[in-house]
């Protein structure tokens, strides 16, 4: 029996997902923007999934909904569409943090090449950027501060309903990658002050390829592909029409277990870490309060991640090192090294993101397995036994 744990890389699609894309795609075929009949039904049901994705999220008018490819061409997209703005303006200055996923980092790497002055704000140990960070970053320059809902390594979650209010005062634009939480915790963008969230259906048991981005009423958008008029002319190409019908169904089925599965994930997931907790020489990555229902994220010191999950995998146990877009990197990840992790213990990463289908029993086993193999490689590593033999200094104690 294989245990999956690996849920922040995706999710397995709901059954309510599926049934709800069935009919888009032998009966309601056509296309959204044909006038014919078959088309216009098409239309009638795009129509329908963006005012039901607004209402999920909050949002005040469906026109506030564009659907995309998923949540790396949304934040691709909202963030390019704030600096072209702010360019006009002469504003060329936008604040980030060190953590960031990667497709909100290389596009503002990007930017730095076009003329733009990017501050990245220090995360801290504990995962978390302040308020008070942030507003003491904005300058008259500043176009857009973007910021992610939940980290998708560490699973911290900032708070950014106090960031949203600080850029309102300042008449700054406000982003969040919120790809790690909606349908995980609640998220509303009016109430969290945001202009501009991203998401992407697969990390809530929805299909791969589709996504969302919401940007508030007067929020001008550029365009990253051109061609034809579809998304109000800001987002070329044909719609996905099954995958929108079965993300807005995922989105509102997540949404409506929110009560249920969080309190039952912060359960497991909180009794997971206290097992972690007890294999020596191993911490936490993290807020332990501030942080995702279902994310565990652990380094342990004297192993390295690749052959941990490879033996986990041989156990029955899926699990990751960090995040999925950069599992062929050798490097240690940009995020533990942000949280202040060295090198050589960010290394030994672990990162275990559980969903509503994680019971009690796969948590033992999953503590039982990863103490196995922890000892398994520690065993045969020059570096553990260097460690043991005080030749190096432990890092975690």
């Amino acid at each position: 029996m294989t245990i999956y744990a690996d849920n922040a890389a995706t999710t397995r699609m709901s059954q309510t997902a599926i049934r709800a894309m069935l009919p888009y795609m032998d009966q309601i075929y056509g296309n959204p923007s044909s006038l014919h009949s078959v088309g216009q039904a098409a239309m009638e049901a795009l129509t329908e999934a963006r005012t039901r994705v607004a209402a999920a999220l909050g949002a005040a008018s469906p026109r506030e909904i564009t659907f995309t490819s998923g949540g790396s061409e949304a934040d691709n997209q909202a963030i390019r569409s704030v600096a072209v703005w702010g360019k006009r303006k002469g504003k060329t200055h936008i604040i980030s943090t060190a953590f960031e996923h990667h497709a909100v980092l290389h596009t503002l790497k990007k930017l730095e090449k076009e003329g733009f002055t990017v501050t990245y704000l220090d995360v801290h140990e504990n995962g978390l950027v302040t308020p008070e960070q942030v507003e003491a970053a904005i300058t008259p320059e500043t176009c857009l501060v973007t910021v992610m809902y939940a980290n998708n390594e560490i699973g911290t979650i900032q708070p950014i309903r106090q960031i949203g209010a600080v850029c309102r005062k300042a008449g700054v634009l406000f982003h969040t990658d919120a790809v790690q939480a909606v349908g995980h915790i609640p998220v509303n963008v009016q109430e969290d002050n945001i202009d501009l969230l991203s998401l992407s259906a697969h990390k809530f048991h929805g299909p791969k390829g589709v996504g969302v981005l919401y940007a508030k009423k007067g929020v001008i958008l550029s365009n990253l592909i051109e061609g034809g008029a579809q998304e109000r002319g800001k987002r070329a190409g044909t719609e996905n029409l099954p995958g929108i019908m079965g993300m807005t169904a995922a989105l509102e089925e997540a949404i409506r277990e929110l009560p249920e599965t969080m309190p039952r994930l912060t359960q497991l997931r909180d009794r997971l870490i206290a097992g972690l907790c007890e294999i020596p020489h191993g911490a936490v990555n993290g807020d332990l309060e501030h942080r995702l229902p279902g994310n565990v994220s652990f380094c342990f010191e004297g192993i390295e991640g690749e052959s941990l999950l490879l033996l986990l995998d041989d156990g029955g146990v899926c699990a990751s090192s960090g995040s999925a877009c950069t599992s062929g990197s050798l490097d240690p990840s940009h995020v533990l090294l942000a949280i202040g992790r060295p090198h050589e213990v960010a290394h030994g990463s672990l990162r275990l993101s559980l969903d509503r289908d994680t019971t009690a029993e796969d948590v033992e086993t999953i503590i039982r397995v990863t103490r196995q193999v922890v000892e398994q490689l520690r065993a045969m590593s020059p570096v553990w036994r260097d460690l043991t033999d005080g030749k190096r200094a432990f890092v975690i104690e």
